[in-house]
Formats: structure tokens, C-alpha cells, sequence
């Protein structure tokens, strides 16, 4: 079994493909769908990147174009522990669009000829009316807001207050009931229109349309796009600038911001020739919250080292996790008490050559027939208080409860 990649000449929609199928990764600069599948590839964490990267290079054959996302290609979404094993879907077919306009197929199964790939996308691709809609859904907080404030942010924030360490990460979980199971092609279509800049994602009932690179590689050059520090939004445009205005002020958020860029600069460095960041964090704005962003960029050094080399060294930033990591990720794991699941994990795509892109599996849902997980974090230092962090995570919510809502 060989990788066959053509050059397409017809515009297929990623998107709408991968809405139906359910495997989908796209973001503006790249978007790649898979239909079927041909392989699982496991993914022991730490350490199992070698193996997969070989198996995927063994897998590669007539290319047309030779870009990164030809050839074969892997999905992955991984749990957020970095000690649990992870895995890799790779498709059946692969629609890509890339830079300049560039679309192309691959095709994994021998027997199948570009005829019959074709065919059956064009099936995927007529309208579809979907499932019937829930007429009732609940929501249900799995641990009630009061009781996380006092029982999980309070005293883990009174040890970072001693001393301890310098920031944690904590998560709040809803589930999601509806009446009838939730159709996921509904719910991808649904994130795509409202956070169309965001990266859309979705592998085994798994879905989400993050604001958060955690790393990218084409060939030697590595990108990511760290986020900390948020605001909520309003629909009031004077109420709104003075939020985001707030947020760019704010000493408590640039401190947690700062956390996380020197801990990735430092983390990335021992892989680069090069790296940098800006220097100052910039507004990012989607349509529930504002956030502090900074954009990193570096070269890699020869041999550049794949995506998934660079996700394991990365995961979990300080972002989602908190500094230092190791105490940070034991107090979330005493004070949570859930199973994050693959929520703020590593999701994203790698091809034969080692270039790829992870998103933070942010804005995200585990999607179980007529039940959904949905997650929401916030950031704990010294000074944080409750009910400030508790109205954080009402904020992010939206994302996922309203598209849910709407289904």
C-alpha cells in the first residue's frame, strides 16, 4: 500500500467533505479532509515518534505535488495527560487545499482508481439533510460553580500564593444532553461559519474550532501561536473596546502571557538555528472573547525535526497546563478530579515528511451520540480571583454551548 497524490483541477471543499466524513483539519492557510481509513498507527508518549514517522515515509509514493499535506497523511488528537498513548488515523482519501490555490487527492488504496475516489466524493458531497434535530437539550455542570470556586480554584490558588508554583491551568465540565443523538456534520458546519478564521478540526466524535496554534512545520520553518490572557466580549461596540482595552492593560494577563512565550521560546530553541518572537502580545478577537496572542517563528535546524517531535516537547504549554509543568499537572489532576479526555491535547495532522500543524484542542466537544463534553479553562496565578475566573470560563463556554444550542 502506497500513497497516490494527483493534482486536482476541480474545486472539492475540504470542509463540507470533512464535515461528513468526520475527519477534518483546516485552517486558513491549509485545509485537509479524509474519507475512510486505511491504518492505525499508535503513538507511545513520550518517545514513540520514530516509529509512526517511519511507518508514514514507507507509506509514500507518486506525489504530483510534493507539498507539505501530499502523500500520506495522519489525523491525530491526543489527550491532554502526555503519559497516555495516542494514535493516528491515516484516510482512505485526502482532499487538500493548500497556498496559491493548490488542491490535490491522495489515495491510499491500491484498488481504488482516481475514477472511483472521485465518485465517491462526489457522493459525499450532495446535500445532505442530516439527522432530525433535538427538540430538548440540558446542560449540566458536573461540579456546581460554587463548588469549583471553594473546593478546586481556591486552594490551589492559596498554594500558589505560598509559593509552591508560579501558575495552573484548571478546567470546569459540562455535559451536554440532547434527545436525539447530535449529528456532527451539523455541528462541524455550525463552527466553521461562526469561528471561520479559527482551526476547525474533527476525528472520532471529537470537534472543536480552536483559536490556538500549538506548532507548525513546513519543511525547516517552525510557527505557533500561543494564547493567554482573555476577556469576555460584548455586544456593545463601546462596552467591547473598553474590555479589549482592559485586557491589553491588564498586569495579571501580560504576566500569565509572558509565562508561556519565554517557556515555549526556551523549549523550542535546542530544535531552531533561529527563533523569535514578537515582541509585544497583540488582540485576538473572536466572536465570544478576546485574547493576548504572540506569534513565534524560527528556523529548524538540519535535520529539521518532524511536527510530531516538536508537539511532544511542546504539550502542555503553560497555557493549558501551567509552570512548572510537573507540579502544575499533578494539582489538576488532585483538584479536578475528571478526565480531561483529549480537551486542550495536542490535535492536528503530519505527513510523510514530518511537516504538519497541531491546534490546542480548545472550544472543543467529545461528541457520544445524544451526549457531549464540553470543557472550559482559565489560567490561576497569586492574584486571581474566583468569581473573575469563574465568569472566564462562562465566557468560553459559548463557543461550544452555543453552537450546540443550535443543533
Amino acid at each position: 500500500m502506497n500513497a497516490r497524490t494527483i493534482r486536482l483541477d476541480r474545486d472539492l471543499d475540504p470542509v463540507g467533505i470533512g464535515a461528513r466524513s468526520g475527519l477534518v483539519w483546516a485552517r486558513e492557510e491549509i485545509a485537509l479532509a479524509g474519507v475512510g481509513e486505511v491504518l492505525r498507527l499508535p503513538l507511545d508518549r513520550p518517545g514513540g515518534v520514530a516509529p509512526v514517522q517511519s511507518r508514514l515515509r514507507d507509506l509514500a509514493g507518486p506525489d504530483e505535488l510534493k507539498v507539505p499535506g501530499s502523500g500520506p497523511v495522519a489525523f491525530g488528537a491526543f489527550p491532554f495527560d502526555p503519559a497516555r498513548p495516542g494514535e493516528l488515523v491515516v484516510p482512505e482519501l485526502l482532499v487538500g487545499r493548500g497556498p496559491e490555490g493548490r488542491r490535490w487527492l491522495t489515495i491510499m488504496d491500491d484498488g481504488c482508481s482516481v475514477d472511483d475516489a472521485l465518485e465517491r466524493l462526489s457522493d459525499i458531497t450532495t446535500p445532505h439533510a442530516g439527522g432530525p434535530e433535538p427538540s430538548h437539550i440540558e446542560v449540566d455542570s458536573v461540579l456546581s460553580p460554587e463548588r469549583w470556586c471553594h473546593d478546586v480554584l481556591t486552594p490551589v490558588r492559596d498554594r500558589i500564593r505560598a509559593g509552591e508554583l508560579i501558575k495552573t491551568v484548571l478546567a470546569r465540565e459540562l455535559v451536554v444532553t440532547a434527545d436525539q443523538p447530535i449529528d456532527t456534520a451539523r455541528v462541524i458546519r455550525r463552527l466553521h461559519q461562526r469561528f471561520g478564521t479559527a482551526i476547525l478540526f474533527a476525528l472520532d466524535g471529537f470537534v472543536g474550532a480552536s483559536p490556538e496554534l500549538l506548532v507548525s512545520r513546513s519543511r525547516d520553518v517552525v510557527k505557533a501561536h500561543p494564547l493567554a490572557g482573555t476577556a469576555p466580549r460584548s455586544s456593545d461596540p463601546q462596552v467591547d473596546g473598553r474590555l479589549a482595552a482592559g485586557l491589553l492593560a491588564s498586569a495579571k494577563d501580560h504576566v500569565e502571557h509572558r509565562i508561556t512565550i519565554d517557556w515555549l521560546l526556551d523549549t523550542l530553541l535546542p530544535f531552531c538555528s533561529y527563533v523569535d518572537a514578537e515582541p509585544d502580545p497583540t488582540l485576538v478577537s473572536l466572536a465570544n472573547v478576546h485574547h493576548l496572542g504572540t506569534r513565534v517563528q524560527g528556523r529548524l535546524s538540519s535535520p529539521p525535526a518532524s511536527v510530531l517531535e516538536l508537539v511532544e516537547a511542546l504539550h502542555p504549554t503553560p497555557a493549558v497546563g501551567g509552570d512548572p509543568q510537573g507540579l502544575a499537572l499533578d494539582l489538576i489532576d488532585r483538584y479536578e478530579r475528571a478526565d480531561r479526555g483529549r480537551y486542550a491535547g495536542p490535535v492536528g495532522w503530519v505527513d510523510g515528511d514530518g511537516n504538519g500543524a497541531f491546534a490546542v484542542a480548545i472550544r472543543s466537544a467529545e461528541i457520544d451520540g445524544p451526549t457531549a463534553r464540553v470543557f472550559a479553562g482559565v489560567g490561576i496565578v497569586a492574584d486571581s480571583d474566583p468569581q473573575a475566573e469563574l465568569a472566564e470560563t462562562r465566557a468560553k463556554f459559548q463557543a461550544m454551548l452555543g453552537t450546540l444550542l443550535e443543533i
